[in-house]
C-alpha cells in the first residue's frame, strides 16, 4: 500500500509540474508569444501646433521622421500607427532609431540625442513624469541608440502595459538634432535577435 501512495504522489507531483510549466498559449507575458515587428508604414506623423500654438494632430504627410526640423531642444515629433496595437502579450520593447541635424547630416549614435516614449492615447497627456514612465505613456528611456541607452538593445526595456499602444514620442535632447527617424519597434519576450544583414 505504502508503494502504491509513494507512486501516486510522484504522478499527481508531475502533473503539477506539468500544469505549472506548460505553455498556456497567449496569456500575458507568455514567453511562447513571438516578437511582433511593427509595420513602420502603418506610422503617421502628427502636427503638433497650429498657428495659436495649440495641438493640432492632423497628419503632415511624414511617416517615421518628422516633416519639419525641430525648433529647439527638447522638440517632439508624435508618430501615431493607423490602429492601436494590443501588446498585453509582451513585457519588454527595443526601438531604434536614427538622428539628423538641422542641415540633414546623419549624427553618429550616441548618448544625450534623442529619448523615446510610447504613448496609449495620442492626443492624452505626454509628459505626466519627466524621468520615467506615467499613466499614459508606459514606457520612457533616454539615450537611444546610445552607450547608457539599453532600449536600442537586443535585449530591449522591461515595460508594463495593458492598454493599446496607440503612439511614439521622439524628442530631441539638443538642438544639434533636427530630425529623428524612427528604424524599429519590436515587441518580445527576452532578448530580440534581429535577422543577420543578407
Amino acid at each position: 500500500m505504502k508503494k502504491l501512495n509513494v507512486v501516486f504522489a510522484i504522478v499527481t507531483a508531475l502533473a503539477v509540474i506539468g500544469c505549472a510549466t506548460g505553455g498556456g498559449g497567449g496569456s500575458k507575458g507568455g514567453s511562447d508569444a513571438k516578437p511582433y515587428i511593427v509595420d513602420l508604414g502603418t506610422l503617421k506623423t502628427l502636427a503638433m501646433e497650429d498657428p495659436d500654438g495649440l495641438p493640432d494632430y492632423s497628419p503632415t504627410g511624414g511617416t517615421t521622421k518628422n516633416v519639419k526640423p525641430f525648433k529647439r531642444a527638447w522638440d517632439i515629433t508624435l508618430m501615431s500607427f493607423d490602429a492601436p496595437i494590443d501588446v498585453s502579450a509582451y513585457t519588454r520593447a527595443t526601438i531604434t532609431a536614427k538622428y539628423y541635424s538641422p542641415a540633414g547630416d546623419e549624427i553618429k549614435q550616441g548618448d544625450s540625442n534623442c529619448l523615446v516614449f510610447l504613448v496609449n492615447d495620442v492626443k492624452g497627456k505626454l509628459f505626466e513624469n519627466d524621468n520615467g514612465p506615467g499613466p499614459n505613456t508606459p514606457l520612457k528611456e533616454f539615450n537611444v541608440g546610445g552607450f547608457s541607452g539599453a532600449v536600442s538593445k537586443d535585449r530591449g526595456v522591461r515595460f508594463r502595459n495593458d492598454s493599446p499602444i496607440g503612439g511614439i514620442v521622439f524628442q530631441n535632447n539638443t538642438a544639434n538634432v533636427g530630425f529623428i527617424e524612427v528604424t524599429g519597434i519590436i515587441f518580445h519576450n527576452g532578448d530580440y535577435e534581429s535577422e543577420p544583414a543578407e
